[in-house]
């Protein structure tokens, strides 16, 4: 399973519902504009600080997933790609060392 998949897919869901809200939102101003009982600059300030509002906490929202990600893979024991690189260049200093063994048995 791509962890990496995955993730994306739940952050563009978030996005998604975020962007949802702010056209229903903007349904409703639109209405009460319509309605008279508010005049297009007030619809359009509160669009505007709703708006705001939804991405200030969309990027909130963001990092509290990415930090209950990162949780949740260190809880499953899924190594970061850091300690993966760091084995990965022990695995090539060993490869070397063992050839270097080799190369000295067979003179």
């Amino acid at each position: 399973m791509d962890s990496n998949n995955w993730l994306q897919q739940i952050m563009m869901l978030g996005i998604g519902t975020t962007s949802l809200v702010a056209d229903k939102l903007k349904e409703v101003s639109e209405e009460l504009v319509k309605d008279g009982k508010l005049n297009p600059e007030q619809a359009k300030s509160v669009m505007d600080n709703i708006v705001e509002q939804l991405k200030s906490e969309q990027g909130n929202w963001d990092v509290q997933m990415q930090r209950q990600m990162r949780n949740m893979m260190q809880d499953l024991g899924v190594a970061r790609q850091s300690e993966v690189d760091e084995l990965r260049g022990r695995i090539d200093r060993l490869e070397r060392q063992v050839r270097d063994l080799e190369n000295k048995l067979w003179r």
